[in-house]
């Protein structure tokens, strides 16, 4: 057995990440090299987010995936960029606005699964239609502004460390002891494993599945609540890289596709690897085509290398 393949399958991100940080600072020097991180750290904290709540979706059995993410996500900075503004720039109104938009938006999603027996892929996907469309009612084309508090929040440093990573990453501690600890988390991987049996142990599956499905939307909530903070209001194509992105991230960071596994840390590495390779290659001047042709080819080749989690 190789070195290689001794690794635990999260831990490839983290080093794929690294192997691209050496290479920026051969090409550009070590100075560029804190600038280079600090942008990857603060959206690779969204990605997070975002991917947090697929995985939770994922996790929960084969077939089991949200593709209305990027229009929640939009949707739901939209709602919380008006409500802000209508409190007289509350950004605390913003939040719960953000996240009971997502959480609506997710039960939404569960309920015509459930109800309409769709395929999850078919269900959520025809869901972000209508989202994104209701998101353009809030505000057409025009970008919302944040509240200053938000705005200041999303940048905001303490010592020279970025606060909301941090945060962030306390809420990645708190989804691994939901997985690890919980009660439900267990009993969402459980689900994944096998639903026949889960079924038979007395686990409501389809109460853990909706939950699931709530976390996700909830999860993109937060992301288009940050990512409108951070980069200077809502805007319609904000969502639009989060998509398969967050797949690939979840796949990456030791998450089974085909559920009953999941690996909340792993996630960190492998957004901080898909942002700092699409820092890399805009720095080298690819062209668009061939920025996306070359970081499909490498999302392969990683993910195709990685041994695959085993659902015991």
């Amino acid at each position: 057995m190789s070195a290689l393949t001794r690794l635990a399958p999260w831990t490839y991100g983290f080093i794929a990440a690294v192997a691209i940080l050496i290479i920026m600072m051969v090409a550009s020097g070590v100075g560029s090299l804190g600038s280079v991180l600090s942008t990857a750290l603060i959206f690779g904290a969204i990605s997070v987010v975002v991917a947090t709540g697929q995985m939770f979706v994922i996790a929960t059995g084969p077939g089991n995936i949200d593709l209305s993410v990027p229009a929640v996500l939009t949707l739901s900075a939209y709602a919380a960029m008006t409500a802000a503004a209508a409190s007289g720039g509350s950004a605390l109104v913003g939040l719960v606005v953000a996240l009971g938009t997502g959480m609506i938006a997710g039960t939404l999603n569960y309920g015509a699964i459930l109800a309409l027996r769709l395929p999850p892929i078919i269900a959520t996907l025809a869901w972000s239609f209508v989202f994104q469309s209701v998101a353009f009612n809030f505000g057409g084309e025009a970008t919302l502004k944040p509240p200053a508090a938000l705005a200041a929040f999303t940048s905001f440093r303490l010592a020279g460390v970025q606060i909301m990573p941090i945060c962030i990453m306390g809420l990645t501690a708190v989804a691994a002891l939901t997985l690890t600890r919980g009660v439900w988390g267990r009993r969402a991987l459980a689900v994944g494993q096998s639903e026949a049996a889960a079924h038979f142990a007395g686990i409501r599956v389809k109460r853990v599945r909706l939950v699931s499905y709530v976390l996700c939307g909830g999860a993109a909530g937060l992301a288009g609540y940050l990512l409108a903070g951070f980069t200077g209001g809502a805007a319609l194509n904000m969502g639009d890289t989060y998509l398969m992105e967050a797949i690939a991230i979840v796949a990456l960071g030791g998450t089974s596709i085909a559920g009953g596994q999941a690996n909340a840390v792993g996630i960190w590495g492998a957004a901080l690897f898909f942002n700092l390779m699409g820092t890399m290659l805009n720095t080298f001047q690819f062209q668009a085509g061939m920025r996306f042709i070359i970081m499909g080819a490498l999302i392969i080749a990683i993910v195709a290398i990685v041994p695959k989690p085993k659902v015991r």
